[in-house]
């Protein structure tokens, strides 16, 4: 069975009811999807900076339950070496996007995003858009 790690776009989308995704993890299986705690970050960011922060911090909280969360400490060899990598080439990566995108390696996890053309320059990584 395929293991997937939702990037943050994908669940953003999935709490706005975007793409169908409710019936794409609902076809893969719920506890088959995790969350990098990176993207926990940037999703309770955005729910500081949003207009209705009680009623999306009840929201987040409720979706923190659906899905494990992976921390990022196993995938920091793999951040350092690719961070290293895209920087001699020139190929620079958003930290927050190369550790979520760590995290997917390390932990062989298919990505699921819509920035496949952000995360494709990580060697190793296995993506699929679930947005189109």
């Amino acid at each position: 069975m395929k293991k997937y790690l939702l990037d943050t776009n994908i669940c953003i989308y999935f709490l706005k009811g975007f793409y169908n995704l409710d019936k794409k993890i609902e076809a893969v299986g719920a506890e088959n999807c995790f969350v990098s705690e990176i993207t926990i970050a940037e999703l309770k960011y955005g729910v500081e900076n949003s207009n209705a922060i009680s009623k999306n911090t009840e929201t987040l909280n409720k979706f923190q339950e659906k899905f494990a969360i992976l921390p990022i400490f196993t995938a920091l060899d793999v951040y350092a070496k690719e961070k290293s990598r895209l920087r001699k080439e020139g190929k620079l990566l958003d930290d927050f996007d190369l550790l979520i995108g760590a995290t997917a390696i390390s932990n062989k996890l298919i990505l699921a995003t819509r920035n496949t053309s952000d995360f494709d320059r990580l060697e190793g990584i296995k993506i699929e858009d679930w947005t189109s």
